[in-house]
């Protein structure tokens, strides 16, 4: 996984190679100015107590701040379109990753939301932060250096605190690295309940549980507080040693610094020089808490390529057979919901599914379009596996429709034509189809009416949701209980458009109703992740155990 982490940070470094040398060389020429300007300060101070012409020396300086404050100014510039672009990469691959994932995706809706939002721009931002951290320490070694020139005696003095920085930097480094990685997983876990919670507030209102619940949802902050404890602890630990050391350093330099004035060795400008290397020199230490944000960023490549390392299911490369929507499903497990299912449903088949709760309906609505697949057995549309079809067109010819559908696109018109290429009159055909075209005329700009503007009820989203299947066309066209939030006369009115409109196309109907279980050619009744029964609806109604199946249903209702 490191290893993965660390090749994702190399690629997201290689992709933006032009700014990233710009702010190289703009880093380089901040650096060189930094370190010219103890000198020229020494240079400047010492021509002014001499008395002799001091305009170049003080031109010389303010030409160097100048270069050093133009750099910073660029730079800053520079390094906030590199993150910007970077955080837009890792996104991008991050959601086409999750997209391609689909419904078999092992990370939660907030975990993975935690990973899109703080994980990218973490590691985004690592590129320009090694480079300024780059930059820090040639400062550093650079000023070594020059105070070396200066005076060997004082680079020795300098040296001896060298040690005891490095080693500061080594414990703050590996206490924080195990901390903040724990940290970034508990705020994703923190984050995926909390994501539920919003999705299911008036369940929980309705079920009066919001104690219960936000006690559900807050039970990995001890475990966030320990490791936010442990990162601020050694945060706490690093500052005050630094703090400690930076001035017992410049204490000791100085006043070595003074008896080489005393020797005549060293003019009062180069103790102004030697004051400003000392502080250049020990500016490594402001680097640590950078070591911080490295390991952040490097946490949080380690969770991306998590996601990015996840194998996804090698898609189909046939095309479609031509039929009229027939499946067949042979032997086919889905691990916790459906246990060696056999159907066969024949073209242009009504067909209704029922079940009580759990027992595995919507597994097998997902199985039958390809949504779902399963861990064992095949389904086959008119005699050729999904598995082995392109997705755009196993897409195009099954159309789906949910519960609670999420509505895509800026207006009404792009919610409904999401993911095909219908035009207008198609658009609107289908809205009448589902018994919705009248709801959408009458708002502000119809059709174009933004959706963030376009108030809609439960069940005027989803009779949107069902246009956007039918507006496909498909061979096929599977309801995930896309009705339930509609009346009987309004449910039975699109049932009848819908034969009108599809005639000879194949329907599965996930409901809870027995109205509309009896108007359907078959009913399969599950039960525990397996066939029940496959017969009309009149010759189950006979079972106490499907007539159960409607009760218990119309309990929960209520």
């Amino acid at each position: 996984m490191t290893r993965s982490a660390d090749r994702l940070l190399a690629a997201l470094a290689r992709r933006d190679r032009a700014r990233l040398a710009m702010v190289v060389c703009g880093a380089l020429v901040g650096t060189a100015a930094g370190l010219a300007l103890p000198g020229a300060l020494a240079a400047a101070v010492d021509a002014v107590v001499a008395g002799d012409r001091s305009w170049p020396e003080v031109s010389w300086l303010l030409l160097l701040g100048a270069a050093q404050l133009t750099t910073d100014v660029l730079s800053g510039v520079l390094v906030g379109r590199i993150t910007a672009s970077a955080t837009a990469w890792l996104r991008r691959r991050l959601a086409d990753r999750l997209l391609q994932l689909g419904t078999r995706s092992p990370f939660a809706d907030g975990d993975a939301v935690s990973r899109l939002a703080g994980d990218c721009t973490s590691a985004g931002g690592l590129v320009p932060v090694v480079v300024q951290f780059g930059s820090g320490t040639l400062l550093s070694a650079g000023a070594v250096v020059l105070l070396a020139l200066l005076d060997w005696r004082l680079a020795l003095v300098f040296l001896g605190s060298i040690p005891f920085a490095v080693l500061l930097a080594r414990v703050h480094l590996r206490h924080s690295a195990e901390d903040v990685l724990a940290y970034q997983r508990v705020s994703g876990e923190l984050g995926a309940r909390m994501l539920d919670a919003v999705a299911g507030l008036r369940t929980i209102a309705a079920a009066g549980i919001a104690d219960r619940e936000a006690e559900r949802v807050l039970r990995p902050l001890p475990r966030l507080n320990l490791a936010g404890r442990g990162i601020w602890r050694t945060q706490a630990k690093m500052v005050w040693r630094a703090a400690l050391l930076l001035p017992a350093v410049e204490i000791v330099v100085l006043a070595a610094a003074g008896f080489g004035v005393l020797e005549k060795r060293l003019s009062v400008g180069d103790m102004l020089a030697v004051l400003g290397y000392v502080a250049l020199g020990l500016g490594i230490l402001a680097q640590i808490p950078m070591l911080t944000t490295l390991s952040r960023a490097r946490s949080s490549a380690e969770r991306l390529t998590e996601v990015l390392d996840e194998p996804v299911p090698e898609s189909g490369k046939l095309g479609l057979l031509p039929g009229r929507g027939r499946i067949e499903l042979r032997h086919v497990t889905v691990r916790g919901a459906l246990e060696e299912v056999d159907l066969a449903v024949a073209a242009g088949t009504f067909l209704a599914v029922v079940g009580r709760s759990g027992s595995g309906k919507s597994a097998l609505t997902g199985v039958l379009g390809g949504l779902v697949r399963p861990d064992e057995g095949a389904v086959l549309l008119d005699g050729r596996p999904l598995a082995l079809l392109r997705p755009e067109e196993l897409r195009a010819v099954v159309g789906y429709a949910f519960e609670r559908p999420a509505l895509l696109g800026e207006t009404v018109a792009d919610a409904v034509g999401y993911g095909s290429w219908a035009g207008e009159a198609a658009i609107r055909a289908a809205c009448r189809t589902a018994q919705v075209d009248d709801v959408v005329v009458r708002l502000p700009r119809g059709y174009r009416t933004p959706l963030d503007e376009t108030p809609l009820s439960g069940g005027e989203r989803q009779r949107l949701g069902l246009a956007r299947a039918i507006v496909h066309n498909p061979r096929v066209l599977i309801l995930d209980d896309a009705t339930a939030s509609l009346d009987t006369v309004t449910e039975l009115a699109v049932e009848d458009a819908m034969a009108s409109a599809l005639p000879g196309r194949t329907r599965i109907v996930v409901t809870h109703r027995a109205s509309t279980a009896s108007r359907a050619d078959l009913v399969l009744w599950l039960e525990d992740g397996r066939i029940r029964a496959v017969a009309p609806h009149a010759a189950l109604w006979r079972e106490p155990g499907y007539r159960g199946v409607f009760t218990e249903e119309m309990e929960e209702a209520t």
